[in-house]
């Protein structure tokens, strides 16, 4: 995010291939965008000499890395996300196998004796269905494949520019590189999934320091279908903003997520709105597995309504 953590975009869903670069990805639009709720310091920066591909390389590279070794790096936090489903806040554990979660809030309330209770048989029949578990995250495997494929391709689809002035967030502890890019249409989508990026235009910020994505904004320039429309289409207008942060000893991860995109499923149209904020991250001290996580959620005390 990011990266990544494929569980803190909601790793199941097509919104999540394409926020992931969206991790290399997200804007509004190209004109003096990027300021929806987001503060930032107006004082002038001088523009980096390397070119703007540059900066996008090493973020694409170290995007890289944290898509390859999710699931190495065992890490905890809270999630809350508002969407269709509601608004609801969960402790997540990041296992070697997956990440594992426990409903702890629902609309910024505890929840009710009977959902808890629902939770803990949840838990209990992950543990006592290992094989189960493992196929339902395995789906994740494929989800980070088309990810990486995308990753890879993001300085080839895309052209970029220096933002001037190089606006940079009031609270970054280093310089921020600001860099706007749209599709190039010279780019040949390879796959049916890359096609997404020839509709794609924003702007995104990169750490001078570490060379880590921090900030993204996009925003759908046009309808952008997949397999001729038959398989589907992403509408144009839809926009995506996302922040990523430093958990501790150079773990990235999604903190913030916003996103507003509609897709046309075969006959049917999909909205996906949510806003999702990731909080309280604590390293672990080494890797657990699964049934390790779920252990430490089911002994963590919780109110209840």
């Amino acid at each position: 995010m990011t990266r990544l953590s494929l569980p803190q975009v909601e790793s199941g869903s097509f919104a999540a291939i394409l926020l992931l670069f969206c991790s290399a990805t997200l804007p509004a639009c190209l004109s003096g965008i990027a300021t929806r709720a987001f503060a930032q310091n107006q004082t002038s920066v001088a523009l980096p000499s390397e070119p703007p591909r540059f900066w996008i390389e090493q973020a694409a590279a170290n995007e890289q890395h944290i898509i390859e070794a999710d699931g190495t790096f065992p890490l905890r936090y809270r999630q809350r996300k508002v969407d269709a489903k509601g608004d609801t806040t969960r402790e997540i554990i990041e296992s070697r196998e997956g990440a594992v979660a426990r409903l702890i809030e629902r609309n910024g309330q505890p929840i009710t004796a009977s959902e808890d209770t629902g939770e803990r048989q949840r838990l209990a029949d992950a543990l006592a269905s290992p094989a189960d578990f493992i196929k339902h995250h395995r789906r994740d495997s494929g989800t980070r494949s088309d990810v990486l494929s995308l990753v890879r391709l993001i300085p080839q689809a895309m052209t970029f520019t220096y933002v001037p002035g190089q606006p940079q967030p009031q609270n970054a502890t280093s310089r921020q590189i600001v860099i706007d890019f749209q599709p190039d249409p010279k780019f040949k989508p390879p796959t049916i999934l890359s096609s997404a990026l020839t509709g794609l235009a924003g702007r995104f910020w990169i750490d001078e320091r570490t060379h880590q994505l921090t900030r993204g904004e996009a925003h759908v320039l046009h309808t952008v279908d997949f397999g001729w429309g038959i398989l589907g289409s992403i509408h144009p207008g839809g926009t995506v903003e996302f922040e990523q942060a430093d958990a501790g000893n150079g773990r990235w991860v999604y903190s913030h997520l916003d996103e507003h995109l509609v897709f046309r499923v075969l006959v049917k149209t999909v909205p996906e709105n949510t806003l999702m904020t990731n909080t309280n991250f604590r390293q672990l001290p080494a890797q657990i597995s699964y049934q390790d996580a779920i252990h430490i959620l089911l002994a963590m005390p919780i109110p209840l309504k």
